[in-house]
């Protein structure tokens, strides 16, 4: 796919003139043509909802957003194939913001819809914004759904965004001042720069040869099923408190605990006995690179590595923990590196044993200041817990995790019913909610046959063959391919 070594302004549809042309991302390109693949399905597609207390003027709401639209140019980016893949900038764009009256739709079916309706990447606009007014005559109230894509936009971005729509609405509607930087662009010329050499030498270096078990459940018939499906369990504040204060006693994250957890039921998915490499993905914020403000950069920066580890029954617990913890700092280094390219360049892009097939995600995003709570307070409005409904990708399963208000920690496993049924995976995300449960009542000779025994006599989940003809096969087979020729010489200093 031959590309031109400058990106070029140009009209662009809608007679909206691009200001600049970016090169997708390896990434990028993974997530899009998946997408395409699977048009009308929600796939990548993720959504915030939560319940604003309070006065709510419609027209200062969109004046607001358009504000922070003119201000943040990934709201006015879009994407382009021709002659070449590429974002597009446009100088203008078009906030979508809609209000339903109170009992004029049904909340559930609108969140669906919302969802599977997706967006048409070809014109700017990778968010949109739906007010639905609660019946409550005692107190106005309005909950709020936010939709956006994961291709031009993450979870940390949007939290970003609402912090600048928030001081919008206060502002009376519009932000003062012009674009911000840093923005995509910054972001976008970062990654030119960067030398892939020293990435490409980790990872190969890291992930050893032949195959991991990459699914945490055994062979099973088809399901019968389609669609995207979702199984919760819960651990209670004080349990989730407890795994917290273990985790630090062991000195490592309790992000650690989890993926811990979630390996050993790859290693008893796969119905293996004796040492064995087990692989799965993990969820980066993408942020830890030397690009000044980063923190406060709307992109879609964060990314999943594969984490490949070995696991042996007879070793203690502790171990297999220390080597997460190591393993995720030594990858910390190299967040923005794909999980594409790290297949390339351990000879597994066209065909070659994946490194994973499930994902473990810890949720991770900035709070809002606690002047700009206070402020909103001050006009009477006050913000109801967030709640966030997670992408469904292109994995058979992942595990989301997410702290609730009340310190508790939710544990979600989205799968694909057509992969796992809705009874296996809330078998699946049981088994995890109890080996969490267990981790803190271990010793430090605690083996991890000795963790696993906590199962024993359950039956395990089970997951299906993959569908899909050879033409879809191949069609996944070249996602990889494609990503090779992703760079583009330069970025005009200008943009």
């Amino acid at each position: 796919m031959a590309r031109p070594s400058r990106p070029r302004a140009g009209r662009q549809r809608g007679g909206r003139r691009a200001e600049c042309a970016l090169p997708l991302t390896w990434w990028q390109h993974d997530l899009l043509l998946d997408s395409l693949q699977h048009q009308g399905t929600g796939r990548h597609v993720e959504q915030l909802s939560w319940r604003w207390c309070g006065p709510l003027d419609t027209e200062r709401f969109t004046a607001a957003w358009q504000s922070v639209t003119d201000r943040e140019t990934v709201l006015r980016a879009a994407v382009d194939w021709e002659p070449w893949p590429r974002v597009v900038l446009h100088d203008r764009a078009a906030v979508e913001v809609v209000r339903h009256r109170a009992g004029g739709v049904d909340w559930d079916e609108l969140v669906e819809r919302d969802r599977l309706r997706g967006f048409d990447l070809r014109g700017p606009g990778p968010l949109r914004v739906t007010l639905v007014d609660d019946p409550a005559p005692a107190a106005p109230a309005t909950r709020v759904l936010l939709t956006f894509h994961h291709a031009l936009l993450d979870a940390w971005s949007v939290f970003v965004l609402l912090d600048e729509f928030y001081r919008a609405y206060l502002a009376g509607g519009a932000l003062p001042g012009g674009e911000r930087r840093p923005d995509i662009r910054d972001w976008a010329r970062w990654l030119q720069h960067q030398d892939p050499g020293p990435a490409r030498e980790f990872w190969t270096r890291t992930i050893p040869e032949g195959a991991p078990a990459v699914l945490p459940a055994a062979p099973g018939p088809d399901t019968l099923e389609s669609g995207c499906g979702r199984a919760e369990a819960r651990l209670s504040a004080p349990e989730a408190e407890r795994l917290y204060r273990w985790a630090a006693a062991q000195a490592v994250p309790d992000s650690s605990a989890l993926q811990a957890v979630w390996a050993m039921l790859l290693y008893r998915g796969a119905g293996l006995s004796g040492p064995a490499q087990v692989g799965f993905g993990v969820t980066v914020s993408g942020r830890g690179i030397a690009l000044e403000a980063v923190e406060r950069l709307p992109a879609p920066m964060r990314n999943c590595l594969p984490m490949s580890v070995r696991v042996d029954p007879a070793h203690r617990l502790g171990r297999l923990l220390r080597v997460l913890r190591d393993r995720a700092l030594d990858m910390a280094a190299y967040e923005w590196v794909s999980a594409g390219q790290i297949h390339e360049w351990t000879g597994r892009a066209t065909g070659g044993d994946p490194l994973l097939a499930s994902l473990v995600a810890v949720a991770s995003v900035p709070r809002p200041p606690r002047e700009l709570r206070a402020d909103l307070a001050g006009h009477g409005v006050r913000i109801e817990p967030l709640y966030a409904s997670g992408a469904h990708t292109a994995f058979p399963v992942a595990l989301l995790t997410q702290r609730g208000p009340d310190g508790s920690l939710t544990l979600t496993a989205a799968h694909d019913r057509s992969r796992m049924s809705a009874a296996d995976a809330a078998r699946l995300v049981g088994h995890c909610a109890r080996l969490l449960r267990e981790l803190p009542a271990t010793g430090a000779e605690t083996t991890l046959a000795q963790v696993l025994a906590v199962l024993e006599g359950d039956e395990p989940p089970r997951i299906a063959r993959r569908r899909g003809s050879a033409a879809q096969r191949a069609a996944r087979l070249r996602l990889h391919s494609i990503g090779e020729r992703s760079d583009v010489e330069s970025i005009p200093s200008g943009s």
